[in-house]
């Protein structure tokens, strides 16, 4: 068996010397992104006149096993941890093994080899997905030691999210005690604190150590961001990371697309989109870089697949109609955080009076509707129109008993019109969910660049780690 696991070494070690190794290496991470979310985002962006993904388009690809070390279906730190560290471990499980003893990652290889190095992500910093990078914990919880993980590990640049920190049960009080405020540290410890869009934009290369709190969760999803959040996109991020770390060494640079899995746990289909439309940004973003510099290595997967997607049903005769998702112009959580603001403010609110939300919001025709207001291919059906109107007026009692009226009310303790719209939307697109967590669905990673005809076959997520392990050699 030593003797199988030191040849596949000196393999690798080969491939690596006699195939020049890339001088920069950017890992796409789409969180929660399987090929059910690449190709749904690849017939919208194809019928919708934009072409195929660039993501897709790389010119290798491998199927990608994510399983855990102790479960098939891998949670986001034991699937962070193998792709950055090249071993499996146990879910929940930040860059430690299964008995909890430290492993290191790619990143922190292209670190001691002389390269600078960059971790972004739409998610908070000190989420799994960028933890698995540069932290040590068994419980991904932990987000204050994670957070001084972040500084100890000396990266470059950090950008996306805030650090998300909550001092409770999980934290280490000697390490508070010794490293206090979280921010603090960092600051004293030479990171540059970022707050605005405009002051992240301005960065130019020799800016020191950077480490943005653009606020102290994640930023917006693609669909909701707006001008005044004064927060940069996914494909900003990637841009001004490799603005300031490229230098005459080289750099590693992680990116993950953080809200693309938490819309796989809400099946919210149209934020999904978006969010993996917003990475494939990221991705043109860095191909055009890579035009400049071709001894880059662009890759791009996955940690896992979330909400058991799926395209095409007998209910709509296998029909696709992704198209449609254009309609939707918001998440459904921005249209049940309105929804609910009308019933707050109106306890006698009509579901004629919401039709205008469900209009703007999902692009539903209602029988009667003419001129502007009619489309023929979001004409909702009778049993379409019943089912919202029955959550409607779920909602309607169940805002009454949270005003102190209808005691009696023995319904949902919570709003059911948006979780009802979201499954109509679906299904008029012809996309089906199967859960609101987690599979075992494998990814697909696809790459280009020196050292890209590595990631083709049947690989483990563990390979990813490895097969970058092996430049900084």
């Amino acid at each position: 068996m030593k003797n199988i696991i030191a040849t596949a070494i000196f393999m690798l070690w080969a491939c690596v010397s006699f195939a020049q190794a890339p001088k920069n290496v950017i890992l796409f991470i789409g969180d929660g992104m399987s090929v059910p979310q690449r190709m749904i985002a690849e017939e919208f962006s194809r019928k919708t006149g934009s072409g195929p993904l660039a993501m897709n388009a790389l010119p290798y690809s491998a199927m990608t096993r994510s399983c855990s070390a102790d479960s098939l279906v891998t949670d986001s730190a034991a699937a962070a941890t193998a792709i950055a560290c090249g071993e499996k471990t146990n879910n929940h499980y930040s860059g430690v093994d299964p008995d909890g003893k430290p492993v290191y990652s790619c990143a922190l290889s292209a670190k001691k080899a002389g390269k600078t190095v960059g971790i972004c992500s739409t998610v908070t910093i000190t989420h799994a997905t960028p933890a698995g990078f540069y932290a040590h914990r068994k419980n991904r919880g932990d987000s204050y030691g994670i957070s001084i993980d972040l500084v100890n590990s000396g990266f470059d640049f950090f950008a996306g999210g805030g650090l998300d920190v909550h001092t409770g049960s999980s934290t280490n009080h000697a390490e508070y005690a010794a490293c206090g405020d979280a921010y603090e540290y960092a600051w004293k410890n030479g990171y540059k604190k970022i707050s605005t869009r405009d002051e992240f934009m301005a960065l130019k290369p020799g800016c020191g150590k950077i480490l943005t709190k653009f606020t102290n969760g994640a930023l917006e999803t693609a669909i909701d961001a707006t001008p005044e959040l004064n927060q940069p996109t996914v494909a900003e991020l990637t841009a001004k990371a490799i603005e300031t770390l490229d230098n005459e060494s080289g750099f590693f640079l992680m990116v993950e697309g953080g809200r693309i899995d938490w819309a796989g746990h809400a099946n919210d289909a149209g934020t999904n989109l978006r969010d993996v439309l917003a990475l494939d940004e990221a991705v043109k973003v860095a191909l055009d870089f890579q035009k400049k510099e071709p001894d880059t290595l662009i890759i791009v997967t996955g940690d896992h697949e979330t909400g058991g997607m799926s395209m095409g049903f007998a209910e709509t005769g296998y029909a696709l109609y992704m198209d449609r998702l254009a309609y939707q112009t918001m998440s459904i959580g921005r249209f049940e955080h309105l929804s609910s603001q009308q019933f707050k403010k109106n306890p006698d609110l009509t579901f004629e009076d919401m039709k205008p939300l469900l209009r703007q919001a999902f692009g539903f025709c209602f029988p009667g509707d003419e001129g502007p207001l009619k489309n023929d291919s979001m004409l909702l059906s009778k049993e379409e129109l019943d089912k919202l109107v029955e959550a409607f007026a779920h909602d309607a009692e169940y805002q009454k008993y949270k005003n102190g009226g209808n005691p009696d009310f023995k319904g949902e303790q919570y709003y059911l019109l948006g979780d009802t719209c979201r499954i109509v939307l679906s299904h008029k697109c012809g996309i089906g969910w199967s859960s609101g967590g987690h599979t075992a669905m494998p990814v697909l990673t696809t790459a280009i660049g020196p050292c890209a005809d590595q990631f083709t076959g049947f690989i483990e997520n563990t390979d990813i780690s490895k097969k970058i392990k092996a430049f900084y050699q």
